[in-house]
C-alpha cells in the first residue's frame, strides 16, 4: 500500500511516525503502514456468499450458500485471539460481508477487543438501517468497490444497477457519519475512467480512494488480456499522482493510495528526484519504513472456513485453521517453509528482484502474482514496470 497523497503531497513526515515509536499499537490509522513491528492487518473473509459476481473476484464468490462458514462463537474466539496477538486492524470482507447477519455484532466484538474494524463491500446492501448498525458497532471505515462509472462498473459486477446501488450505499454511510472510500481495480477496461473517478470523489465528497493493481487469481485468473502493460501502468500511476497533486493544490485533502504493486513506491520516489523535489529523501525513508509487500508478515487472511493464508490472494495455500489452532500460534510457527521464507523474502527472490536497489522498499512485490504467472514463487513479479536502468542505476545517477 503506497500512500500517494501522504508521500507526494507531504502530509506525513518520518518524524510523525517516530513520535509514536513506530509501534502498530500506538500509531493512528493513517500512519499504520509505516509501523516497525508489522503486526498483521488481518483480512477476514467472513462469508463467501455474494449478491454479485465480479469478473476479478479473488474468492470466486457467488450468490449461494457455502458450507462450513465459521459460527458466531468461533468468530468471537478468533477475534479475541487476534486482539491479544496485537493485530491492529481486522478487515471484514467476503464475498459480501453484509450478507452475514451477525456482521455488526462481530465488528463490535473486534472493536471492544481493542482492534479497529473496517469493512470491504460492494456497497449495494448498505441501507440507512445497517449503516446505522455499523456506526453503532464503531466501524472505522467502509471501503466500497467501484470499478468505473455506471456501464463499466455494472459490467464488472455482472448486474445492471450495481453502480447506482453502491452510490446510494456511500451516501448512506456518509449520512450515518461513517468514513467511506472507494476501491478501484485498474485494468484495460477501465483505466480510461480514472479522471472520472477523481471527479466522483469531489462530487460525492468521498475522502479516500485506493487504486488496486490487478492480481490474476480466482476469477481474475481469466483476465490476463485485461492487465495493463508496463507503459500503460506508468501512465495510470502518473495520472493518479497528478490528479492527487491537483486536488491538494485546490485544498481538497483526499487520501489516495495504490495497492498490490510496490513498484509504485520506487516509481514515485524516482519521479520526485527527477522533479528536484527536496522531499525525495524523506519519502525514501518513509518507503523504507513501509517496507513494501508484507504478505505473511504485516498482512494475513482468514477465510470463511477458518483457513489461514499468507494474504487474501494465497487461497490455494493454508497455513492452518483457527478452529483447531489459534491464529497467533499459526502465524508464528516457522515450520511452514513458505511462511518462513515470506518473513525474509529478500533472501529468496531471484533475478532482477534479488539485485534491485529498491528491494528494501518494495519487498519483492507480490510473490503470489509471480507464482501465478511463472509457476515460481520467487521469480520476479511480472507486474514490476521499472526499467533495468531504474533498478540498477547507482543512487548518484538519479540527479544527472
Amino acid at each position: 500500500m503506497i500512500g500517494i497523497s501522504k508521500l507526494y503531497c507531504g502530509t506525513v513526515e518520518p518524524s510523525d511516525v517516530l513520535r509514536y515509536g513506530a509501534k502498530s499499537g500506538a500509531l493512528p490509522s493513517e500512519l499504520l503502514q509505516f509501523s516497525a513491528d508489522k503486526k498483521p492487518v488481518v483480512v477476514w473473509n467472513c462469508t463467501r456468499r455474494c449478491n454479485l459476481r465480479c469478473a476479478h473476484c479473488y474468492s470466486a464468490s457467488s450468490d449461494r450458500d457455502y458450507p462450513d462458514e465459521m459460527t458466531t462463537d468461533q468468530a468471537r474466539a478468533m477475534l479475541e485471539d487476534l486482539a491479544s496477538f496485537g493485530v491492529p486492524v481486522v478487515l471484514l470482507s467476503g464475498g459480501e460481508p453484509l450478507m452475514r447477519p451477525d456482521l455488526a455484532q462481530l465488528a463490535s466484538c473486534a472493536v471492544e477487543s481493542g482492534m479497529r474494524a473496517v469493512v470491504s463491500t460492494n456497497g449495494t446492501r448498505i441501507t440507512p438501517e445497517n449503516a446505522g448498525q455499523l456506526r453503532e458497532a464503531k466501524i472505522s471505515y467502509v471501503g466500497v468497490s467501484l470499478d468505473g462509472l455506471e456501464a463499466t462498473n455494472d459490467a464488472f459486477r455482472g448486474r445492471k444497477g450495481a453502480f447506482a446501488e453502491a452510490i446510494t450505499g456511500i451516501r448512506n454511510c456518509r449520512q450515518a457519519g461513517i468514513k467511506v472510500g472507494l476501491r478501484f481495480t485498474i485494468t484495460r477496461r477501465n483505466a480510461g475512467e480514472l479522471p472520472e473517478i477523481f471527479k466522483l470523489l469531489e462530487d460525492e465528497n468521498i475522502p479516500r480512494v485506493c487504486f488496486y493493481h490487478l492480481v490474476g487469481v480466482g476469477r481474475g485468473e481469466a483476465m490476463a488480456q485485461d492487465k495493463l502493460d508496463h507503459d500503460a501502468t506508468r501512465r495510470a500511476v502518473d495520472l493518479i499522482i497528478d490528479s492527487t497533486a491537483d486536488m491538494h493544490r485546490r485544498g481538497l485533502r483526499k487520501e489516495v493510495l495504490t495497492v498490490d504493486n510496490h513498484a509504485d513506491g520506487a516509481y514515485l520516489y524516482l519521479r520526485m528526484v527527477r522533479e528536484g523535489n527536496p522531499r525525495a529523501p524523506d519519502v525514501l525513508e518513509l518507503l523504507r519504513m513501509n517496507g513494501g509487500n508484507s504478505s505473511g508478515v504485516g498482512i494475513g487472511c482468514v477465510s470463511w472456513d477458518g483457513q489461514v493464508h499468507p494474504d487474501q490472494f494465497w487461497r490455494h495455500v493454508s497455513l492452518g485453521n483457527v478452529r483447531r489452532r489459534a491464529f497467533s500460534a499459526i502465524w508464528t510457527d516457522l515450520s511452514n517453509p513458505l511462511l518462513a521464507k515470506l518473513k525474509n523474502k529478500s533472501e529468496h527472490v531471484k533475478g532482477r528482484c534479488a539485485a534491485c536497489r529498491f528491494l528494501d522498499i518494495c519487498g519483492g512485490n507480490l510473490r503470489v502474482r509471480a507464482e501465478a504467472t511463472t509457476g515460481d514463487t520467487w521469480a520476479p513479479d511480472p507486474a514490476c514496470y521499472l526499467t533495468d536502468g531504474e533498478i540498477f542505476a547507482p543512487p548518484e545517477r538519479e540527479n544527472d
